[in-house]
């Protein structure tokens, strides 16, 4: 039998689970297991989180006992957690902390092998929610400077990529100057937040080798606080990499590469810029709802999901789950 026990701050400050206390009935017939909540886990006040418990017979035991029954009491001592030395330091992350939790299979971190010392999330559903600015974002990459790239989980709005027809995002177009001047500024701890080389080298639709891809996005760059996806970026996040990685821009495969990509449940029936812009015209990229993607002039609207790099130093509290994402604690 499993059970997801919901636990609640309904308090108004945040807590850190400094302990956590297991007692079991004496009944060697029955196991128990927990896990999902863990010592040093914060608890951000009006959040949730689970501790899942699990009760198995013991395989060693091999007769039915005369007690068929058993009891667990889980104590969860938290205590206030002040953003700093709230939790155990060996439970804090660096961002090359993040490179050595990388997997080989599932939802997670994987070795970029397109960009060597350059980590990616991939799947459905990865642990790489982070809250910054108070706000939900998520882990892109761990780049090879140990830099970290997100992008907020929401969008801030429809917004013209430029005003005229003019795709050079360093012209600059009046989306960057809105990003890195009125946005940047509404940001309260931009301390953390890092200039950074972007990619935005134009690329082309009929192209379905991804390293060409990524090669010419790369000769072109922008340093800047804030930007945008790119459109490699997107087709890296896919894990079924034999169907989705290697095709065209234009994906005739999305139906079924939406299902192995956690950035297409933030798209949610809403049309996405990049910082892509297409080679050869005066378009730019934008990523659909579907999936896909489709060439418009830079003076359309467009929803806009802020991406950004944070220092290589930042410390990080959380196991990047939803219900408990990375929080900066420096």
């Amino acid at each position: 039998m499993k059970y997801d026990i919901t636990v609640a701050n309904e308090g108004n400050i945040d807590a850190v689970l400094e302990s956590i206390d297991i007692n079991t009935g004496d009944n060697d017939a029955i196991t128990f297991e927990t896990s999902g909540i863990e010592k040093g886990d914060t608890l951000l006040k009006s959040t949730t989180d689970i501790l899942t418990v699990i009760v198995n017979y013991n395989n060693s035991v091999t007769s039915q006992p005369e007690n068929i029954s058993s009891t667990i009491t889980v104590t969860l001592n938290y205590k206030q957690y002040d953003g700093v030395n709230g939790g155990d330091v060996t439970d804090t992350l660096t961002p090359a902390d993040l490179k050595t939790l990388s997997i080989t299979a599932g939802d997670g971190l994987y070795a970029d092998e397109y960009e060597n010392g350059r980590y990616i999330y991939k799947g459905a559903n990865p642990n790489n929610y982070i809250t910054f600015n108070n706000e939900t974002w998520r882990i892109i990459s761990v780049e090879a400077d140990n830099t970290v790239k997100l992008i907020l989980n929401k969008s801030i709005g429809k917004r013209q990529w430029n005003s005229i027809v003019n795709n050079n995002w360093t012209s600059p177009s009046t989306l960057n100057t809105y990003l890195n001047g009125e946005y940047l500024q509404s940001i309260t701890n931009s301390k953390n937040i890092v200039t950074h080389s972007w990619p935005i080298g134009g690329v082309t639709s009929n192209n379905n080798d991804l390293g060409t891809q990524i090669v010419a996005e790369s000769e072109t760059t922008y340093d800047g606080k804030v930007g945008l996806i790119a459109v490699s970026e997107y087709i890296r996040f896919n894990i079924n990499i034999n169907q989705c990685v290697t095709l065209r821009l234009v994906n005739n495969n999305y139906n079924v590469c939406t299902s192995t990509n956690w950035m297409h449940n933030i798209l949610d029936s809403i049309d996405i810029w990049t910082i892509s812009n297409s080679s050869g015209s005066n378009n730019v990229f934008i990523l659909s709802s579907l999936g896909d993607f489709f060439g418009n002039f830079p003076t359309g609207n467009y929803d806009v999901l802020p991406t950004i790099y944070l220092s290589s130093d930042v410390i990080l509290n959380g196991d990047g789950s939803f219900n408990n994402p990375y929080v900066i604690i420096n």
